[in-house]
């Protein structure tokens, strides 16, 4: 933390400079602070070792810490080179009282030596009076664990401890740094809890693993000549909270004379408050490094709050409106006491657990109007509580039920601040400091609102893309069918996955249409692109599929459709199609391909997979050109593959590649059709790099048995109309489905008599197939398809299909090449 003395002042030795006291035996001294990762690098150096070591942060970060600091055997693997010229070392100690330990990684080593100040560097105020050699007390605590540290350094300026003698100048006591305990002092607890104040800013994880590793290896102490081993604090100088009329005052001598307000290094000192608002403009730089590298809601919301704590804050409680937890939008207008905030995280410095309990996280609550947490929402200012009386902690404390958290707030200082973004108020923060740390003043306020403000469009940002994601995600999912796991004599087990996290929304499609004659219509597409347009003309495309397929159109034609309705829509309308219908029947696939990749057939037989040769066909959408089909026997058992390019194609790869995984996998045996997609999946999922959508549809073709259909032929008799009847009678109690011979024959009856009536010619067929379902179809040559109609009491006509619709599981009418077909199924019974 770039956080050094603002002043050049003497240390003193048994109390502090502002803020809580320390502990009778605590000296307090401006400390410098450098952090060296494990190449050797300075990778932290603060305000005070620019003072210190008259070198500024920005040449010092990146060096080699050899060639800065006078840390000898601390990095043994880098001190093998010759010593540094300006370095030497130094001893006026006296016996006893020179380095303290032995360096070496692993343990912590402390020194003192002379510093010689170069040339041309920045140098120190102390040294204003005309010395250019510095006496460095260092200690070296060497770091493990994940984190890039390897070296934490403080080191002081032991020239400031001097205590001259009233006549000579000779030395009254004399210093050199060490290690002791942190519990053989008194105050062991402050000391550990301010121990954070010395180390840069970072989470409350890496602080709590560095802290726990200063303690164990020792904690920084000054030895004294007269056998004294008092325990190290940092000072950092005068107070902040200056009087501002001090500072006015100040300010107006610099006018007066003609003089800037002093800067660093001048002799005057360096101004406080431009310090201050430096500091503060440091600190918002560093949040704002460290939040937004994500769109997801919940890692941006662990930002926010990591961010703030230790260093501006001790409790960081993130709160938001329910509506942006949910990645939904909300009503404009400010919130109201009715208004759900959930509480989303919550970050801090105190033992762990002391907060989990009492307010966990995801706990959502509205807050009334007298608290200062509705003040911030509704006004979206920041609200700043310096201490939290006995009163305050009371109120606040009686809306948390059975639960009293006024333990844990009384006493400590609180700012809210909003988290708005577009005039918005999304939310706000809760930040509380421990009693023995400096309030919120105005400056924090000021600070707390921009970091707020920028917290805020960083959720806003998350916010928008979650609700974005959400709406993708429905419009994909309301897209794609709900296809049933079995139809007429095949199973048929599906799978899409989305190609990138910002693109959960594409063109890739697969569908299943119920055919008459018991036959199935599979269908894969591809639309070329990606995001809402290609969705679009994904829909639109696979509506205009569904119609066609009901009326039955040869697969080639309805390609041929397809293409000129992609044209009627525009010129970038282009997407690959494979429609094939199943027969289970003739046990039989009808295969027409435009431009897509062709499908893999499984052979129950003996295993073996294949690439089915089809006429590849151009694009829909290209026009004028021509799509063929072609007829493919199967047999029950066997296995249909159609996939979009997105499962095969990788990029720099070759696709035929891509299409031997597939055959592979296809061909690998599974217990269920699930488990044969995840097969497929993780085959060809594994290779990395995909980056396009994936549709797959597997339909296993089980067919039907020639002992489960009955067909029969009735002249245009209407007294054929008993006869189906008999005939339906006499087959399911073959079948075994006598209890649906009274709904089947009263529907025969009515769909026979108006085929015999409305028939022009050619006789009446009549069909029943027995399945997952009974099926009942009746073929005639008349193209006009009947509909249901509103039959009033004296009307002869129009009942017949309401019985129909009435006793029918499902009912429906087509056209056929050579009329239209009746059909209607029931439900088998239960064995």
């Amino acid at each position: 933390m770039d956080r050094g003395t603002e002043r050049d002042t003497p240390p003193s030795r048994g109390a502090g400079s502002g803020g809580a006291p320390e502990p009778a035996d605590t000296g307090r001294i401006p400390l410098a602070v450098v952090v060296v990762d494990r190449a050797g690098l300075v990778s932290h150096w603060s305000s005070g070792a620019r003072r210190l070591f008259g070198v500024g942060k920005d040449e010092a970060i990146g060096r080699h810490a050899i060639d800065l600091l006078p840390v000898s055997g601390a990095l043994p693997d880098i001190d093998d080179g010759p010593p540094h010229e300006e370095y030497a070392p130094y001893d006026g100690l006296g016996p006893g009282l020179g380095t303290s330990l032995d360096g070496g990684l692993g343990y912590p080593s402390a020194g003192r030596a002379r510093l010689t100040v170069p040339s041309g560097t920045e140098v120190p105020p102390a040294d204003a009076c005309g010395r250019n050699r510095v006496d460095v007390l260092w200690w070296a605590y060497p770091l493990v664990g994940p984190g890039s540290e390897r070296l934490l350094v403080l080191a002081a300026d032991a020239e400031a401890l001097h205590r001259p003698d009233t006549g000579d100048g000779t030395l009254v006591e004399r210093i050199a740094p060490g290690f002791a305990l942190h519990t053989d002092f008194p105050g062991a607890e402050d000391l550990a809890r301010r121990l954070p104040e010395i180390l840069p800013s970072m989470s409350v994880g890496d602080s709590a693993r560095i802290v726990s590793q200063v303690l164990e290896l020792g904690y920084p102490v000054l030895e004294f000549s007269q056998n004294d081993r008092v325990p190290v604090t940092p000072d950092w100088g005068v107070a902040r909270r200056v009087e501002r009329s001090v500072r006015r005052e100040r300010a107006a001598r610099a006018a007066a004379s003609g003089r800037p307000l002093p800067k660093e290094g001048d002799d005057e000192g360096e101004d406080l408050e431009y310090a201050a608002v430096r500091e503060r403009l440091e600190f918002l730089n560093e949040v704002s490094g460290k939040i937004g590298t994500s769109l997801d809601l919940a890692r941006t919301i662990g930002e926010v709050s990591r961010a703030v704590v230790p260093r501006f804050t001790d409790v960081a409680g993130t709160y938001l409106r329910e509506q942006v937890v949910a990645g939904e939008g909300f009503p404009d207008g400010v919130p109201d006491t009715r208004t759900m905030w959930h509480r989303v995280a919550l970050e801090h410095t105190d033992e762990p657990g002391r907060w989990d309990d009492v307010v966990p996280v995801g706990e959502a609550m509205p807050f009334p109007a007298h608290t200062p947490f509705f003040q911030c929402m509704t006004s979206g200012e920041p609200v700043l509580v310096p201490r939290i009386s006995e009163q305050l902690g009371h109120a606040i404390a009686s809306q948390f039920d059975k639960r009293d958290i006024r333990p844990l707030i009384t006493g400590r200082s609180m700012l809210v601040v909003p988290l708005k973004a577009r005039h918005v108020v999304l939310g706000f923060m809760i930040l509380l400091r421990h009693p023995e740390r400096a309030e919120f003043n105005d400056m924090d306020r000021v600070t707390g609102a921009e970091l707020a403000a920028r917290a805020g469009l960083v959720l806003d940002n998350a916010r928008m893309y979650t609700h974005q994601e959400n709406v993708a995600e429905t419009l994909q999912d309301s897209m794609l069918p709900h296809i049933p796991p079995r139809m007429a004599g095949c199973d048929i087990a599906t799978r899409y996955l989305p190609g990138t996290l910002l693109g959960r929304i594409g063109g890739d499609w697969f569908d299943s249409v119920k055919l008459p004659g018991a036959r199935t219509a599979l269908v894969v597409g591809d639309v070329m692109g990606h995001g809402l347009n290609s969705a679009a003309m994904m829909g639109q495309l696979r509506t205009a599929v569904q119609t066609m397929a009901a009326l039955d159109l040869p697969p080639a034609q309805l390609l041929r459709n397809l293409d000129d309705l992609a044209q009627r829509l525009g010129e970038t309308y282009l997407a690959t199609c494979l429609y094939a219908v199943y027969d289970p029947i003739a046990g039989e696939l009808h295969l027409a391909n435009a431009g897509h990749i062709p499908p893999v057939l499984v052979r129950a037989v003996d295993g073996r997979s294949e690439l089915l040769d089809l006429p590849t066909g151009a694009p829909i959408g290209v026009g004028g050109v021509p799509f063929e089909s072609v007829r493919v026997r199967v047999a029950p058992g066997d296995r249909l593959v159609m996939c979009t390019d997105g499962l095969v194609e990788m990029r720099g790869e070759d696709i035929g590649v891509g299409l031997a995984t597939l055959c592979e996998s296809a061909a690998h045996p599974a217990a269920s059709m699930d488990d044969a997609c995840d097969t497929i999946i993780r085959a060809l999922n594994t290779r990395g790099g995909r980056k396009d959508d994936v549709a797959l549809l597997l339909t296993r073709l089980n067919g039907i048995e020639p002992d489960d259909v009955a067909e029969w032929t009735f002249p245009l008799d209407p007294a054929q109309v008993g006869r189906a009847r008999a005939v339906v009678r006499e087959q399911l109690h073959d079948w075994g489905l006598a209890l649906l011979a009274g709904p089947a024959e009263l529907m025969v009856s009515e769909v026979v008599t108006n085929a015999v009536r409305h028939s022009h010619g050619r006789p009446v067929t009549m069909r029943l197939v027995r399945g997952d379902t009974l099926l009942c179809e009746v073929d005639d040559d008349d193209h006009e398809l009947p509909t249901l109609l509103s039959a009033g009491p004296d009307d002869e006509a129009g009942r017949g299909l309401r019985v129909v619709s009435a006793l029918a599981r499902e009912w429906g009418t087509s056209r056929t090449a050579a009329g239209k077909s009746v059909w209607f199924e029931l439900t088998l019974p239960r064995r």
